[in-house]
């Protein structure tokens, strides 16, 4: 599937959310539709879009062969779903957890597992974190692909973060490895691969050469 710009992630997120936790008001409306996509709670960004705007993502989704539109010719009316996974048709089939995950990802961005298991609300209880760690390692080892990446663990966070890849932000991804813990809930960095080891090492060398160069010196202008 072709990489989804923001808009069409938040539309797309919000079928998913809306076909699970109302499902007695899915297919969505324009209106319903484009009052989800902007809505203040559980939405990262926050988003202001225009229904044409919603329009035209519906459009670019169904072409993306991830949305469906439902016309009501005698009505006048459109209503809106996804066929993103879960249907004879769709590239995925995820179990309730995955989708949830999947859908905290692509509503809020990147997500610790704990943020994930906090954010999953009426979509998916997590037993505990480390349910949530199983869930994403699917995610990363699923077939034809990983469809998560872990991102390397910001400075003061304990937990590392995770990013969907369906959208153009996974540039900024490291690539997507097994997940390490060594704890419920501690997720480490990807372990290194040989050659990224391998730079590092030579670079800790360099500073240590150049370190024991200034010592030197330091050392033979006392001495003068």
């Amino acid at each position: 599937m072709k990489k989804m710009n923001d808009e069409e992630i938040r539309v797309l997120g919000c079928l998913l959310e809306k076909s699970v936790i109302t499902p007695e008001q899915y297919p969505l409306t324009l209106n319903a539709l484009t009052n989800a996509c902007n809505q203040k709670s559980s939405r990262n960004p926050v988003m202001s879009m225009e229904p044409g705007a919603v329009q035209r993502a519906v459009l670019s989704l169904q072409a993306k062969r991830v949305a469906t539109i439902d016309e009501n010719f005698r009505k006048q009316t459109e209503k809106y779903s996804h066929r993103f996974c879960n249907t004879p048709f769709s590239d995925y089939q995820f179990d309730e957890a995955q989708l949830a995950a999947v859908c905290v990802l692509l509503l809020r961005g990147t997500r610790t597992p704990g943020e994930i298991r906090a954010n999953s609300g009426r979509l998916h209880t997590f037993a505990d974190n480390e349910a949530v760690v199983e869930t994403l390692q699917s995610l990363l080892d699923y077939e034809g692909g990983p469809l998560v990446a872990m991102l390397p663990r910001t400075p003061g966070r304990r937990d590392a973060e995770f990013v969907h890849l369906f959208g153009e932000v996974v540039e900024a991804a490291e690539p997507p490895a097994t997940v390490v813990r060594s704890a419920v809930g501690d997720l480490r960095a990807p372990t290194p691969t040989p050659s990224t080891l391998a730079a590092r090492v030579e670079h800790l060398e360099a500073e240590v050469q150049a370190l024991k160069r200034l010592i030197h010196s330091i050392t033979d202008a006392a001495a003068e």
